[in-house]
């Protein structure tokens, strides 16, 4: 199976680089960065510490997508959308980590959907999907006795606050309890706020040094407190996911999927 991938000199680029150079039945044939990048023009495996693979970063996003079965996205959300419009042309498969998409840019992927199989998730990782289901199950069977609390810590370069993931988590247990999302998220809280609104689903962003990923989940009642919580040493994890998730998409009909598809959880 033939791998693109954009955004090659990030540190999600090289991780996703290391991922696909050591995974069987797999091999990377491009890898772009934006016009002008100093990276253009080197060996991505050189990049990404490990052996030269053969294939220099180049800036054409279309060849990329031309030559590729599956493009992995860990880009920014402008890319992503142009992207977006690519797999479509190309009836490339489209694997999307990138997070802080506007309703645009989710546009331009539901676009692209209904061209070819689009793999989207704001987590990749095999540990935080799971995550995911358990926020939504345990919801489901606390009341709003229990307050929802996420907390959330990054490096200091994220640009999206609170994240994707976050975010994620927050939607998973307002769906378990019936609620839209948007009417009960909290977040931010500053000055004198008062006391907790009930059934309010509150978020706190951390963001400092190279922390890689850490969330967790807090439902907080009178005498007890349940936890749940996911943290992420290196994007490998992430990268590991990624793959799986072009793997389970060969062959697969144009449509907007999850890592709930991948992973058999619906």
């Amino acid at each position: 199976m033939k791998i693109g991938i954009p955004g090659a000199a990030g540190r999600m680029g090289q991780a996703l680089t290391r991922q696909v150079a050591g995974s069987d039945g797999l091999a990377l044939v491009a890898a772009t960065e934006v016009a002008e990048h100093p990276a253009l023009g080197r060996d991505c495996g050189a990049l990404a510490g490990i052996e030269p693979l053969g294939v220099a970063v180049g800036d054409d996003a279309q060849a990329l997508f031309r030559a590729a079965d599956a493009v992995l996205d860990f880009t920014l959300p402008g890319a992503a959308a142009a992207h977006a419009a690519l797999a479509a042309a190309e009836g490339t498969i489209l694997v999307v980590g990138t997070t802080g998409l506007g309703a645009d840019g989710q546009a331009a992927l539901e676009a692209a959907a209904r061209q070819t199989a689009v793999v989207q998730a704001p987590n990749m990782s095999l540990a935080v999907n799971l995550l995911f289901r358990l926020t939504e199950q345990v919801a489901g069977i606390l009341d709003d006795d229990y307050d929802i609390e996420i907390v959330e810590m990054h490096h200091r370069h994220k640009i999206d606050a609170p994240s994707g993931t976050a975010l994620g988590l927050g939607r998973a247990a307002a769906r378990a309890r019936g609620v839209s999302f948007d009417a009960v998220a909290e977040r931010g809280r500053d000055g004198v706020t008062g006391a907790r609104e009930r059934g309010r689903i509150g978020f706190a962003a951390l963001r400092g040094g190279d922390v890689v990923g850490e969330h967790s989940v807090i439902f907080a009642a009178e005498g007890e407190r349940l936890e749940l919580a996911v943290r992420s040493a290196n994007r490998q994890t992430y990268a590991r996911g990624a793959v799986l998730a072009a793997r389970w998409a060969e062959g697969r009909p144009p449509g907007l999927y999850t890592m709930a598809d991948v992973l058999g959880l619906d």
